[in-house]
């Protein structure tokens, strides 16, 4: 009797879980719907980039204007780096890096010293706690 209670409890169990499991992977969106490989920037096509900038941002119409086209630009060479085969990992590392600082400068030449401040502020978090600052530190004094 005890044996089969449990055998019921376990099939029962089983049961009801496997459904739930094959719901869960069927209601999970195709890795290209969910975005573009990688982290950061490139998840974000650069319209969802811009429309995001905007709402974080408040930004004017002119300089949606003038970002939209460093996004797309940002995009396009990380895209390139990507796929470059070429390139040694630390190497396919400093471009991408060059690349974000090159765009998040002229992005900033754009922005006013507010939107520079909260800017900063989302490119940190999006680094990570503890991370360093983009910009080059100067070296130690000994």
């Amino acid at each position: 009797m005890r044996n089969t209670l449990f055998a019921l409890a376990l099939g029962a169990a089983l049961t009801v879980g496997v459904p739930r499991a094959a719901r869960a992977q069927d209601t999970a969106p195709p890795a290209q719907e969910q975005g573009q490989p990688g982290h950061g920037p490139m998840r974000m096509d650069p319209s969802r980039q811009l429309e995001h900038m905007t709402h974080e941002l408040n930004l004017t119409a002119d300089q949606q204007t003038q970002i939209k086209p460093l996004l797309a630009d940002r995009q396009q060479k990380m895209q390139a780096l990507f796929q470059d085969q070429s390139l040694s990992q630390e190497d396919r590392h400093a471009k991408m890096t060059a690349i974000r600082q090159e765009s998040q400068s002229k992005i900033e030449a754009v922005l006013t010293d507010q939107q520079k401040q909260k800017f900063e502020a989302m490119e940190q978090h999006r680094r990570g706690p503890g991370a360093a600052p983009q910009a080059e530190a100067p070296p130690p004094q000994m």
